[in-house]
């Protein structure tokens, strides 16, 4: 038997048509390593308090308390939070005494969670209209 192309080995069930292409996209694409801290910072996405905290943090810095108050949760679980977006370098905190204040600090994620609300009430409106 003869052997793919595409490296599979004996027995290849691949259909490569666009060699080339393949070949440019693996050269662009991002390593397997690199999609998976993408990954884990997506997972950050997955929470809408994270969410709450990015967006209410966008133009004001607020405390732990002003945030607990804002999501009707607890302190504790504020900073719970603020950890995990301190670790992704998506909040900044400001010490002021005994005070944090904390503001979102990545324009990035800012514009990325407009484009999702954008995309979602366009989804939303399209699901109306059906």
């Amino acid at each position: 038997m003869k052997t793919c192309e595409c490296g599979c080995g004996e027995n290849c069930q691949c259909h490569l048509f666009h060699k080339d292409t393949i070949n440019h996209v693996k050269e662009k694409i991002y390593s397997d390593d690199e999609f998976m801290k993408m990954a884990e910072m997506f997972k950050l996405f997955n929470d809408p308090s994270r969410l709450k905290i990015l967006e209410a943090t966008k133009d004001h810095e607020l405390c732990v308390c002003d945030l607990a108050s804002l999501l009707g949760v607890s302190k504790s679980a504020i900073s719970h939070q603020m950890k995990l977006l301190k670790q992704y370098q998506l909040v900044t905190g400001q010490k002021v005494g005994k005070m944090v204040y904390y503001k979102s600090c990545n324009h990035h994620v800012r514009q990325m969670i407009e484009h999702a609300h954008t995309q979602m009430k366009g989804i939303t409106q399209h699901e109306k209209n059906d």
